[in-house]
């Protein structure tokens, strides 16, 4: 084995243990379990009922919402993303889950964000809580963009299964998207 070879798998595995522990950072890993999550489903739906009003009447179509409050995301050529959440029908909490994502290509930076998935048809959200690990992809209607726009709940955004809301961003990182993220189901 060359110094190369070390020193590239040195720095892939350093790369990948960092990006874990920083994705780990202010998700409630080790706190007050479901206590906490509720807290901060409650403080980030009033904050996006508060920033797209038009949110709020998604939400009362939608048949439940996983609301993910906060989701840390990092990446230095690999990257990763946590977070936990709740899911939510009727306003009441349902079960818990978390979110992982893992990424590679050219990627520096770190950044923190909020998505809710709203889920409009009864088979969406049969299918999404029948899944080991619901797995988002491409397909997924964005009603709140990358960029912080408001709400576009046209005909279109209306008629799909799964709508998300990206918003709340904090950090230096290109782009906050859903695609190849994956949720499953824990007790927190």
């Amino acid at each position: 084995m060359t110094n190369s070879n070390f020193s590239r798998r040195a720095f892939a595995l350093g790369a990948l243990a960092t990006t874990t522990a920083v994705a780990a950072c202010g998700n409630g890993v080790g706190g007050r379990g479901s206590a906490l999550i509720d807290a901060r489903v409650q403080a980030t739906l009033q904050e996006m009922y508060r920033s797209y009003p038009n949110t709020a009447d998604l939400a009362r179509k939608a048949n439940g919402m996983l609301v993910m409050p906060l989701v840390t995301e990092a990446g230095f050529g690999i990257g990763g993303a946590y977070g936990r959440g709740a899911l939510l029908v009727g306003n009441t909490t349902v079960d818990y889950y978390s979110v992982t994502k893992a990424s590679g290509g050219f990627q520096i930076g770190a950044q923190q964000y909020a998505h809710v998935l709203f889920f409009m048809t009864e088979q969406a959200l049969t299918d999404f809580r029948r899944s080991p690990g619901w797995a988002a992809g491409a397909d997924l209607e964005y009603v709140i963009s990358d960029r912080g726009d408001s709400l576009n709940a046209d005909t279109t955004t209306a008629l799909s299964p799964v709508l998300a809301a990206v918003f709340g961003r904090a950090g230096l990182r290109i782009g906050a998207t859903l695609e190849g993220t994956k949720y499953s189901r824990i007790i927190p």
